[in-house]
């Protein structure tokens, strides 16, 4: 029972820290990454498809990511897509190809997208925190229940503490690295 609870709390956290990191990418740094346009959906045949599954997306230098559709008619879909989404990219087409030069990030907007960062750190680590919480409830409720003693729910709310404070760690260190990235020129 015990070790179900942490595995839950585990995974749980493992999930958290997957949507910081994706979270993250969404966060353009002064360098061109295909992983910008992840959240970039493309109307396509009357549905909403992600970026990936009509084109393919390239680094072409470290400033501009190019673009090939698979299909032709598709040049201006994927343009408009890229303009409407709220990255403020500005597409180029140049026959079938669609270069996005990535703009120079200046000081106002590097500390507008750390604070952004900060703020996605700090969700994730209330729901680390939550699910820390969450936890512990289950072992008080074991307890009230008599299903285990107060040695095992201290053993239990023990553990869950190490896997929430090693969990806030990696969270900080991810900050970390993506503030050093935003910030170099």
């Amino acid at each position: 029972m015990i070790d179900d609870i942490k595995k839950d709390a585990e995974s749980r956290m493992k999930k958290s820290l997957e949507a910081l990191h994706a979270n993250f990418n969404k966060i353009r740094t002064g360098r061109a990454h295909s992983s910008i346009l992840d959240s970039v959906t493309v109307d396509y045949y009357g549905s909403q498809v992600p970026l990936s599954q009509v084109a393919s997306v390239n680094v072409e230098d470290a400033r501009t990511l190019s673009i090939v559709p698979w299909e032709q008619g598709m040049v201006a879909k994927i343009e408009k897509a890229i303009m409407t989404s709220d990255l403020g990219l500005n597409p180029a087409s140049a026959g079938t190809v669609i270069r996005v030069p990535m703009p120079m990030l200046t000081e106002e907007t590097r500390k507008g997208y750390i604070k952004q960062a900060r703020a996605e750190a700090e969700h994730a680590r209330v729901a680390v925190r939550n699910v820390r919480r969450d936890a512990n409830g289950d072992f008080k409720s074991l307890l009230k229940e008599k299903e285990i003693s107060e040695d095992e729910q201290h053993r239990g709310e023990e553990a869950i503490q190490k896997l929430t404070d090693k969990y806030i760690a990696e969270i900080d260190k991810l900050l970390e690295t993506k503030e050093h990235d935003l910030m170099q020129v």
